[in-house]
This record gives C-alpha cells, sequence and structure tokens, in this order.
C-alpha cells in the first residue's frame, strides 16, 4: 500500500457525517467558514479512505471517531486498535506481494514464450547463455572486448513493440563502457565488427531481471536494434 492505514489517519482529523443520518452529502449545511472546512477536510479524507480500503465499514469508522472525539470510553482499548490496524496491514502487504510474485511469474512465462516464437525466425542465431541476435549488415571493422568504449546508435523495445528508448530519437549516437551495461549487450556487441548492425533479442536474466527498471516491467525480454560505429581500445 501506497500508504498505511495509520498514515492515512493521521493526515486528517475530520469526522465522516453519520451514514445513518447523512445518505445525501448534498443535504450538508456550508454557510460558514467552519461548516466548509470540515466539509472540506471530510471530501479529503473520505477520498483517500476510499482509494485504499474499498472494504471500509464507514459506520463502524465513524463510530469509533466520534467516540474517540468525544472522549467516551472506546469498545476497544488501544492496544486492540493497534493490533487490529498492524495486522491489517501485514495481510494487505502479503497480498500485495503474492500479486506481484504472480505478475512476475505470468511476464517471465511471457517473455520465454516471446524468445521461442523469436528464435524460430529465419535469420536468429542463438548463443550458449540465451541471447538471441540477427545479423542485418556485417561491418568490416574490429570487434569490441568487454572492456572496450564503443559508440553506438540503438532502439529498445518490448514485446509489444513499444520503444523504451532510442538513441535515434534523440538524434545522437551514445559512447559507453561495454563493462558497463546489462549483459545481454556486453555479449551480443561482442559479436559485432564495427559498421554491423544487429537485432538482438535479450531474455530477461541478461536484461533487468526480476526487478525491472523504469519502463521496463519485471522479467521482461527485450528487443534491440543496434549499429556500431566505433571502438576506443581499453588502455
Amino acid at each position: 500500500m501506497k500508504k498505511t492505514l495509520i498514515a492515512t489517519l493521521m493526515m486528517s482529523s475530520v469526522a465522516f457525517a453519520h451514514a445513518d443520518d447523512h445518505k445525501d452529502a448534498s443535504a450538508a449545511t456550508l454557510d460558514s467558514k467552519q461548516q466548509k472546512l470540515g466539509y472540506s477536510l471530510g471530501t479529503m479524507l473520505g477520498t483517500r479512505m476510499s482509494q485504499s480500503f474499498s472494504d471500509l465499514d464507514v459506520k463502524s469508522f465513524v463510530a469509533g471517531f466520534e467516540d474517540a472525539t468525544a472522549g467516551k470510553e472506546l469498545q476497544m482499548t488501544m492496544e486492540e486498535v493497534t493490533q487490529t490496524i498492524q495486522a491489517y496491514q501485514q495481510e494487505e502487504m502479503e497480498k500485495e506481494q503474492l500479486a506481484q510474485q504472480k505478475a512476475a511469474e505470468e511476464a517471465k512465462a511471457a517473455s520465454e514464450a516471446w524468445l521461442k516464437e523469436k528464435e524460430s525466425e529465419d535469420g536468429v542465431q542463438k548463443t550458449d547463455s540465451g541471447l538471441l541476435y540477427k545479423v542485418i549488415t556485417t561491418g568490416e571493422g574490429e570487434k569490441p572486448t568487454a572492456t572496450d568504449t564503443v559508440k553506438v546508435d540503438y532502439e529498445g523495445t518490448l514485446m509489444d513493440g513499444s520503444v523504451f528508448d532510442s538513441s535515434y530519437q534523440r538524434g545522437e549516437p551514445i559512447t559507453f563502457p561495454l563493462n558497463g551495461v546489462i549483459p545481454g549487450w556486453t555479449e551480443g556487441l561482442q559479436l559485432m565488427p564495427v559498421g554491423s548492425k544487429y537485432e538482438l533479442y535479450i531474455p530477461s536474466d541478461l536484461a533487468y531481471g526480476p526487478g525491472g527498471t523504469g519502463p521496463i516491467p519485471p522479467n521482461a525480454a527485450l528487443k534491440f536494434v543496434v549499429e556500431l560505429h566505433g571502438i576506443e581500445k581499453a588502455e
């Protein structure tokens, strides 16, 4: 959850109108500054609560709020209140972790299926690591080593074809040490003589893995079109 229940409750000190007494919010009287302020704060807190707690029992919430603000004897001890909130937070966190795990497993399966499909296409070759590549054009220059710095143009896309990064769109190539990028790039560019243009199909474990990064989701296989323009040899 983006906000815990405790943090959400502490962000605004405002009472809900009781559900039985105020079924129609438009019936609220908003003549004074205090009434408008109360309604405004109630709207803010109500919006936050509805976004974070879709199954919240509003009637019980209002009862607890009114008892606390009126100084009445509470129906639960503060220890019970804290334990209840913490148990809810733990349960929601576990649900979110399970959902993330399921999504990651589904993404990995989809990536593997996509790579298997690519592997069957004409001209696609596979290395021992699982990297797939296709030669578009072959240059006549030297091949880089992992410790060299390379100058390239490239475009990276997700499996659905959406572009997440492109030097072509920026209008200029990029230069970087070959051992400072994802393993799929480090391996793939060492296959390319200067002047070559390849397509690389990179498994997630040779890319950003289960963590993903930025626009790249967890366990995503990636496609790169890469042109190798030059090499700066390591000292």
